[in-house]
């Protein structure tokens, strides 16, 4: 007969399941190379997981807060969206509704080269974007895609060509996005000025602060740019 010393002394199976934050840094670095122990405790401390405490402090973590911190991740790196959105979202899933957020495709060689998650190479750009050599020449001369070491292009850049392509079925050729690089470079410059001081910060989660401040002003300038150009087009569109 077990005596009740030593039942209390059984371990609980389901603690032997939890991880420690080290653990899930390392469940998740393959995935998320960028992901650090400060930004784990940011997104704790933003309230998007909320891991178990050990007597003695320590945080632990079940398999259900390692895919929220995965759908957090994915939905930071893949879809640029603030934590307010993701907030939102994760508490629709909470009350049942399905995920919104899906981990795009990983971009590939065509020709058998190894490729990182997030980069491809050339060929495999204007096959997926649908470009001709020539508009990817002139997106390239203009600043609009530019290839990284090696010649790698990375999901950003992809994604530009992408919508350079899909604009040029309308008959926006690439002449006609020039101002959009313009633009851009602007508001480069005006963020940079707000995220600079936050980056000085001695404070470990300084960074996942000001990448956090970043993906907020990307949402809001899409909005503002969105609803000026509607306002624009009413008297076009008869309204």
């Amino acid at each position: 007969m077990v005596s009740s010393g030593a039942a209390e002394a059984r371990p609980d199976p389901r603690a032997s399941a939890l991880m420690s934050i080290g653990e899930v840094l390392s469940a998740l670095r393959a995935e998320f190379p960028d992901a650090t122990i400060s930004k784990l405790r940011f997104l704790e401390a933003e309230g998007l997981v909320e891991p178990q405490r050990s007597a003695s402090g320590y945080r632990k973590y079940t398999a259900a807060d390692v895919e929220r911190l995965r759908f957090v991740l994915t939905a930071q790196r893949e879809h640029y969206l603030p934590l307010r959105v993701i907030r939102e979202q994760l508490a629709a899933a909470d009350r049942g509704a399905p995920p919104v957020v899906r981990p795009r495709p990983a971009l590939a060689s065509v020709d058998g080269r190894p490729a990182a998650p997030d980069r491809a190479d050339r060929a495999t750009l204007l096959q997926r974007c649908g470009l001709a050599e020539r508009v990817l020449r002139q997106l390239e001369a203009d600043g609009l895609v530019v290839p990284g070491p090696g010649g790698w292009y990375d999901a950003d850049a992809l994604a530009v060509a992408q919508a350079a392509a899909e604009l040029g079925r309308y008959g926006i050729e690439p002449r006609h996005l020039r101002a959009y690089r313009a633009a851009a470079d602007r508001e480069v410059g005006l963020y940079a000025q707000l995220v600079t001081p936050l980056l000085r910060q001695a404070d470990p989660s300084a960074r996942a602060r000001a990448d956090e401040v970043v993906r907020e002003l990307l949402a809001l300038s899409a909005r503002l740019h969105a609803a000026l150009v509607r306002t624009g087009l009413r008297s076009t569109l008869g309204r």
